[in-house]
């Protein structure tokens, strides 16, 4: 079944008094049909933008979604397209969706009452045999049929047992439902429930403001909907590549008439003093989102770890070059690694590496987060120091925690790592996991020093202080066999996908044990940190120049050189 009147054969030239139109003039351009309820609410003509949307909607594709500025009036438009939609074929089945069922329900009132009022569309008032209350009301012309001509429902309603022609999603994404992953993921599977509501030939009109890089509506668009969006200003030309296609043509438009950037799209709508009042009132990140529909500051600010902080280099068990040095050239982005980061977040090899000396690890930790209530596995990760840096051999996880087998497997890392001690999450179990492990280290003959590390501190601003600073300066290096190992493993148990995945908010991710063990390990060597990277390095080569000078004078003279000091004449 068709749920858009074919478009008129011939443009017709648009009129500023809607009384210059037909009836069948408002039926083949929604856009004077929206002119005409525009004029009855009392509103002034549609900004250009608005009919840019109006148009959008009747002709785009059957899965759509519309991304506009907040206060752009994009449900209004939408109302008035399900009066349009119904007064061309009213045995159409419209569903209303939204975050909440208030939120729906205010859709749909809405809707019924442009019917009710609108001297066009009075004749679809329903009939005193049909369905008639707000939530849910059949149109006059409408044959009986199990579904109301107009339903509206919250995105955690009975969807199961509904027919649509059309699906309007409105504002199903808000901050409330995608905070979290879990709550991320119980929206991804909520809303395929729509393609078992739609009706064959049906379409579905998305209309909302993403809230991260992760919004449901970015996934939706890998799915194969049209993404559609209108800023409030003119957008940068590196903003513009950001939008990934998906900016309307008319603001191209604009952008090609020599409009210059920052500029408001829709003066008619918000000035350009407007907009800055709502951006001092919204703060730069919160207009970022509403206004401009740009996630990149959210995404810089919400997820601060990333793939490209880290040096990605071959490690040895027992040595490590004196000097390494980051760099994000493309030449040095490295192919075969699937990143699992956010968008353009990739893995690069060094700049630099100093070939002339290596020199043994100051140490080596690992870090060990065991299955709590409700975990299913014990994640771990091997961390080394040396010379300012620090390097992460190993990482994963493992079934279970208490039993012998993992128990045996960790000790199995453990030694192939050279780890002389073994930092514990001790907030599970009251201390029951380090006595097993310190029982299991001495059955299997592993000398190895085993350090209980209690946190009180939320554990999402733990892990981000601890790693964020320490990512930023490019001190940790990460063997590319770490990197194979971990894409093995579901994608939300990854210590890759957990690390750029974490937000400050609590309970942001479904897992996050291995990222917590990263955290763990790598604060263990703050200290180590805090060394200047060329400093540690001279420091290194003088002490490595001294203890050479050591053995010649031995050899030479049978005294150490330090012996020899008191006879060297000093400096006034």
């Amino acid at each position: 079944m068709s749920t858009t009147p074919a478009p008129a054969t011939k443009k017709k030239k648009q009129k500023k008094d809607p009384r210059d139109y037909t009836l069948d003039d408002a039926k083949q351009d929604f856009r004077i049909f929206l002119l005409a309820i525009w004029v009855h609410l009392g509103l002034p003509a549609p900004t250009p933008i608005q009919y840019d949307i109006a148009r959008f909607i009747q002709l785009g594709p059957k899965r759509m979604i519309v991304m506009a500025f907040r206060g752009v009036g994009k449900s209004w438009i939408t109302s008035a397209f399900v009066c349009w939609l119904l007064l061309n074929n009213p045995q159409l089945k419209i569903l209303v969706v939204s975050a909440s069922k208030e939120r729906s329900d205010a859709f749909s009132i809405f809707t019924k009452r442009l019917i009710n009022e609108v001297p066009m569309l009075q004749h679809l008032r329903a009939g005193e045999d049909q369905r008639d209350s707000n939530i849910a009301f059949d149109v006059g012309p409408a044959t009986a049929a199990h579904a109301p001509s107009v339903k509206s429902i919250g995105i955690t309603g009975q969807l199961t047992g509904s027919r649509a022609d059309v699906i309007v999603a409105d504002d199903v994404e808000v901050p409330k439902n995608s905070a979290t992953q879990i709550q991320r993921d119980k929206l991804s599977e909520l809303v395929k429930e729509f393609d078992a509501v739609l009706s064959p030939g049906g379409r579905i009109v998305y209309l909302g403001t993403p809230q991260t890089e992760m919004s449901l509506y970015n996934s939706l668009a890998q799915r194969g909907y049209v993404v559609r969006i209108w800023p409030a200003r003119i957008p940068s030309s590196k903003l513009v590549e950001g939008y990934n296609g998906a900016l309307a043509p008319y603001i191209l438009k604009q952008i090609n008439k020599g409009c210059k950037v920052g500029d408001p799209t829709d003066a008619k709508r918000f000035n350009s003093m407007d907009l800055m009042e709502r951006e001092a009132s919204y703060g730069r990140s919160g207009f970022a989102l509403q206004f401009m529909l740009d996630t990149t500051l959210s995404d810089a600010e919400r997820y601060p770890l990333k793939l490209s902080d880290f040096i990605v280099f071959n490690t040895h068990v027992d040595i490590h070059p004196q000097k390494i040095v980051w760099a994000s050239k493309p030449e040095l982005a490295i192919n075969d690694l699937q990143p699992v980061g956010l968008a353009g977040d990739r893995y690069y090899s060094p700049m630099h590496i100093s070939e002339e000396r290596w020199v043994e690890y100051q140490g080596a930790v690992m870090a060990v987060d065991p299955s709590g209530r409700g975990k299913d596995e014990t994640s771990y990760a091997v961390v080394k120091a040396g010379l300012g840096m620090l390097w992460l051999t190993d990482a994963g996880g493992i079934s279970g925690g208490y039993e012998d087998g993992a128990m045996k497997e960790l000790i199995t890392v453990a030694r192939k790592n050279k780890v002389k001690s073994i930092l514990v999450e001790s907030n599970f179990g009251d201390g029951m996991f380090t006595k097993l492990l310190q029982a299991a280290l001495q059955k299997n003959k592993y000398l190895c020093g085993v350090e209980e590390v209690r946190h009180s501190k939320q554990k999402e601003l733990r892990i981000i202080d601890t790693l964020e600073p320490v990512l930023n300066m490019h001190r940790l290096v990460v063997d590319p066999s770490v990197i194979h190992s971990d894409l093995k493993s579901d994608l939300r148990y990854q210590l890759f996908y957990q690390l750029t995945r974490i937000t400050k908010e609590r309970g942001a991710l479904a897992h996050d044990d291995r990222v917590d063990a990263l955290a763990m390990a790598v604060a263990h060597w703050l200290d180590i940190l805090g060394r200047d990277v060329d400093a540690a390095v001279d420091s290194a080569n003088e002490e490595a120049l001294l203890n050479e000078l050591d053995k010649f004078m031995m050899h030479c003279t049978g005294t150490p050189m330090k012996n020899l000091n008191k006879w060297v004449p000093q400096r006034a």
